[in-house]
């Protein structure tokens, strides 16, 4: 099961490539930002609610799909940039087996307890 997990956000992550190809920018800006979202983890620097809440908020792929879609709408290419790297960048997260946060700990995650001793 793990494996057809992965292999579906595998697949979702080269969507998000896709998606970044039909617009104007240069390859290096999907390359520079596909990390960016993980400064949310700077939100566990207030304690492990707010770290889940900022974390979860940007690596949530609906967040980014409602992003996306409102940037096609509005034909803002800088909304659909950032829903795309929001999207790719959970995508991608997932398919090395992180996932959602719960406000236990960084290390509690929906797809099971990450870290040193703890393989997703």
């Amino acid at each position: 099961m793990k494996t057809i997990i992965k292999l579906e956000e595998l697949s979702l992550f080269v969507l998000g490539i896709y998606l970044f190809s039909l617009l104007s920018y240069e390859w290096w800006w999907f390359l520079a930002l596909i990390l960016a979202p993980d400064l949310s983890m700077l939100g566990y620097i207030f304690g492990n609610k707010s770290g889940a809440y900022f974390y979860n908020a940007f690596h949530h792929k609906g967040i980014g799909i409602i992003l996306y879609i409102l940037g096609c709408y509005l034909k803002i290419e800088i909304l659909q940039l950032s829903g795309i790297i929001l999207f790719s960048h959970a995508a991608m997260d997932r398919m090395f087996g992180y996932g959602l946060k719960y406000e236990t700990g960084f290390q509690d995650t929906h797809l099971g307890k990450i870290g040193k001793n703890n393989t997703v």
